[in-house]
């Protein structure tokens, strides 16, 4: 999406903000400050400032009008952090919304999220959704999809091309007191790669048919899932073998024994080829991956006290291109009778043997490592303070990814301040000791703030 869209779309939302009875602003502003030294490379300092801003307004002219705005923006105080711009910023959403008085039903115009079974997307559209009877559920959204370049544009000159339209829907049944089931359906771009005027070799459109499910049969049990079918007509690879249809399984199960007592479990599968990671949201979205992904794992909760919690989990996942990983371990949390001070302890294992290496000399190499960490933080009514501790250390000392280190450990600390009921200050110091860089030390300074304004008869 263009800069120029994205100001014309906040400046027509701002506009429309002028008529709310409410208005409500929140916002964070970071400052961040950091040398790096990395061997080989020159020196850099880098000293970003970030502001996150938050707007609502209610009661635009009616009480079901509201308008949300919500984005970012960043300029670099020494050298430049992104693909050597020194400022960046980002329209994150920016929506009217309007609810009707019945059947649950609202409508969303302008730039929003959209998680309706199959895709979890940014767009510049509408949406709606509406309650129907015997249980039903019907909800749709269409517009362009909200696009972000990646550091190679010459390998993404057909993105925009092909993104030309996104639209997709839900439709779900709602089982009495138990859950629900629903289908969906999500489309992105009007054209495959392959039917354009000239074929492109890569193919960014996206055809999905999704099924989720969500069942508590009784208060105890949980169990939630989703699994993603991709129907598009994507160019066969080269290999000529047909890649499977299923894109995407992934459920979750929770048990609770007793009040103190929670078992869950989770399995996921992924096809890349198929599912794309499945959005386009920018930390998702993973065009080029093609290999296949395999995870499961569980978690057991058990709490003696209401002041102490154990927890003990268990993950494995299994990558094309990596191989299989195996994690690990538990962790202990222990909270103060009266809540101020925290303390917790973990320590897990992973097993990552025989990583591929494309190298002659190194053909594969171990990740696996031991993680053990500890945090205490107290707090009081206007004051806070944290300390973080992480440290891991390597089974292969011929890692070549490791810089003939055997270890790596981060610490952090932290001290914040509620200067009124509205406005918090806090700064982070944090120290590492890696592989990467001869020295590691970053400041974070960071003041959050947030206030309400209302005309007269309001609240």
């Amino acid at each position: 999406m263009t800069q120029r869209t994205n100001v014309v779309l906040l400046a027509a939302l701002i506009t429309a903000s002028a008529g709310a009875q409410d208005v409500s602003v929140y916002g964070t502003t970071m400052a961040q400050m950091w040398k790096q030294d990395v061997p080989g490379f020159d020196k850099a300092s880098y000293a970003p400032a970030t502001q996150f801003l938050g707007i609502d307004a209610t009661k635009l002219g009616s009480e079901a009008l509201s308008l949300h705005l919500f984005g970012w923006g960043r300029a670099d105080l020494g050298d430049a952090t992104s693909m050597g711009k020194k400022s960046d910023g980002n329209l994150t959403y920016g929506y009217l919304h309007y609810r009707f008085a019945e059947a649950n039903a609202e409508i969303k115009a302008g730039r929003f999220g959209i998680n309706q079974g199959a895709g979890m997307e940014q767009v510049d559209g509408i949406s709606a959704r509406t309650d129907l009877k015997h249980g039903f559920v019907v909800s749709f959204f269409a517009g362009k999809p909200v696009l972000y370049k990646s550091q190679d544009p010459l390998s993404q000159k057909d993105y925009e091309f092909q993104h030309d339209v996104i639209f997709g829907g839900r439709v779900g049944w709602r089982l009495s007191k138990m859950g629900e089931i629903g289908i969906s359906y999500l489309q992105d771009g009007s054209t495959a790669a392959k039917d354009l005027p000239i074929p492109s070799a890569v193919d960014y459109s996206r055809r999905q048919v999704g099924a989720d499910i969500r069942f508590v049969p009784v208060a105890a049990i949980d169990f939630m899932g989703r699994t993603l079918w991709d129907v598009a007509n994507h160019p066969e690879p080269i290999s000529g073998s047909a890649p499977s249809r299923i894109a995407e399984h992934d459920y979750t199960m929770s048990v609770k024994i007793a009040p103190l007592f929670l078992m869950t479990g989770n399995f996921t599968e992924r096809n890349f080829h198929a599912y794309f990671a499945g959005t386009n949201m920018p930390s998702l979205f993973r065009q080029e991956e093609r290999g296949k992904h395999r995870g499961y794992g569980g978690k057991v909760l058990l709490g003696s006290t209401s002041s102490l919690l154990v927890t003990a989990d268990f993950r494995s996942t299994n990558r094309d291109s990596f191989g299989e990983t195996n994690r690990f371990g538990g962790d202990i949390r222990w909270t103060g009778m009266d809540s101020k001070f925290q303390a917790g302890f973990g320590a897990h294992r992973v097993i990552a043997q025989n990583v591929l290496q494309i190298d002659g000399r190194v053909p594969s190499y171990s990740l696996s490592h031991r993680e053990i960490r500890a945090w205490v933080m107290y707090e009081t009514g206007r004051y806070s303070a944290s300390l973080d501790g992480i440290h891991q250390s390597f089974d292969d000392q011929h890692n070549p990814n490791l810089n003939e280190k055997k270890s790596q450990s981060e610490f952090v600390a932290s001290l914040g301040a509620r200067l009124t009921p509205s406005v918090k200050v806090s700064g982070d110091l944090t120290y590492g000791d890696n592989p990467f860089f001869k020295k590691d030390v970053r400041a974070l300074l960071r003041a959050e703030y947030r206030f309400s304004m209302a005309r007269k008869g309001g609240k």
